[in-house]
């Protein structure tokens, strides 16, 4: 651990895994929480007051998508590095968290020793990837995977897709994508143009068979 306090921020829409993460690191010491934002919009004008060494974020942000505010943190060319917790390990989802220039991806069901070697390796100019996920098959896939209809969405696509299926409206999506209602519908037509699925409840399907969603 360096000598100087890391100063994070904490971007968790839920107030109990928020609350938790912030005792983790102030029990563990060496972290100066400066902010605890519960949706995206907050987190980034925290970012960009704030300024500070690492920035939390949860996949699911309201208001303002997180990989946008990981965007947003790299078009700045602020110093901010960015770390996004899912909640699942899809070579699509990984892939996307570290093309959007996250330097840490972890898993929301990581040991709080995950968080800290995350946070550590961040710290010291590193890029974390929680150890639950497969490397070799995220970065070295076979020939059958680049068959995948997942892998032809474009960043934009894929994050439509994920709110969709989550149930967030048109009019939201467009909001926390900084994007018009008619440019979010290109892409969702497009989408579902690659997917070859035509309709809501479908594409809720899909995502379960896929083990992107998990049924309510």
């Amino acid at each position: 651990m360096g000598s100087q306090p890391l100063r994070v921020i904490i971007a968790e829409e839920l107030g109990l895994v928020r609350e938790g993460l912030v005792c983790l690191l102030e029990r563990r010491g060496g972290y100066q929480i400066l902010a605890k934002p519960s949706d995206g919009d907050q987190a980034w004008r925290e970012v960009r007051t704030q300024q500070p060494d690492c920035v939390l974020l949860d996949l699911y942000l309201e208001r303002l998508h997180a990989l946008e505010v990981v965007r947003l943190i790299r078009a700045e060319g602020l110093l901010t590095r960015s770390v996004v917790m899912a909640p699942r390990t899809d070579r699509k989802t990984v892939l996307e968290v570290l093309r959007a220039g996250a330097q840490g991806f972890l898993l929301k069901t990581s040991s709080p020793q995950n968080l800290f070697d995350c946070l550590e390796q961040v710290r010291q100019g590193g890029i974390y990837v929680s150890p639950e996920v497969d490397l070799q098959q995220i970065f070295a896939p076979n020939r059958s995977e680049f068959l995948d209809p997942l892998e032809t969405l474009s960043a934009r696509e894929y994050q439509v897709f994920l709110m969709m299926v989550e149930g967030v409206r048109a009019k939201e999506i467009a909001a926390r994508l900084n994007l018009s209602p008619k440019t979010v519908d290109t892409y969702r037509a497009s989408m579902m143009r690659k997917l070859n699925i035509h309709d809501v409840a479908n594409l809720v399907k899909y995502a379960i068979q896929r083990g992107i969603t998990v049924p309510e």
